[in-house]
């Protein structure tokens, strides 16, 4: 099997880090070159990071998640947390006009950054958690996200205190069809 493979099957939610264990700045930048490089729509690379490792701001940021979300304790826990905010009207878009049934592709282009992020983070050793459950418009302005941009996800990153067993996954032949539905 590819390496890409079993790094995918291996990679899991991480919601509990080693405690006083910091991630390097080489390491961090590791993980957002996996941004970087992510594909976008006609490239237009909307994202934008904001890298949080203040306390304080941690401590903000767990104030907007929802009731009994299960990554409270890991925003403020994680050494940092990633924000992946999005451009919006740029992606999706040509001559400031919308092109895709589904309107501003934002969200998609954010999928792929999310998801190359958190398995290059896990390639390097560290655990992620991808956070939605969350008052997005609260959370926006404790980082000061500006308008014409929205704040997507909150993803708490560190080495792992602890890793769980793999959850149960659908066999591919329950979700592929061929020739049509």
């Amino acid at each position: 099997m590819s390496d890409f493979l079993e790094l995918l099957k291996n990679r899991r939610s991480v919601r509990k880090y080693e405690e006083g264990k910091d991630i390097p700045e080489e390491v961090l930048h590791q993980v957002l070159e996996a941004v970087q490089w992510s594909q976008s729509w006609a490239n237009t690379q909307c994202w934008e990071v904001v890298v949080v490792r203040d306390p304080a701001i941690k401590e903000k940021l767990q104030e907007t998640l929802a009731p009994k979300n299960p990554a409270t304790k890991a925003i403020v826990n994680a050494p940092v947390v990633l924000a992946l905010c999005g451009k919006l009207n740029s992606s999706g878009f040509y001559n400031n006009a919308v092109t895709t049934k589904f309107g501003d592709w934002f969200m998609f282009d954010l999928g792929i950054a999310t998801q190359s992020l958190c398995l290059a983070a896990h390639s390097l050793g560290l655990g992620t958690v991808v956070v939605g459950l969350l008052d997005h418009d609260k959370a926006k302005q404790v980082l000061n996200v500006p308008d014409g941009y929205e704040l997507a996800v909150l993803i708490p990153m560190g080495y792992p205190a602890k890793i769980s067993a793999p959850p149960k996954r659908r066999e591919v032949a329950e979700f592929t069809h061929t020739n049509g539905f």
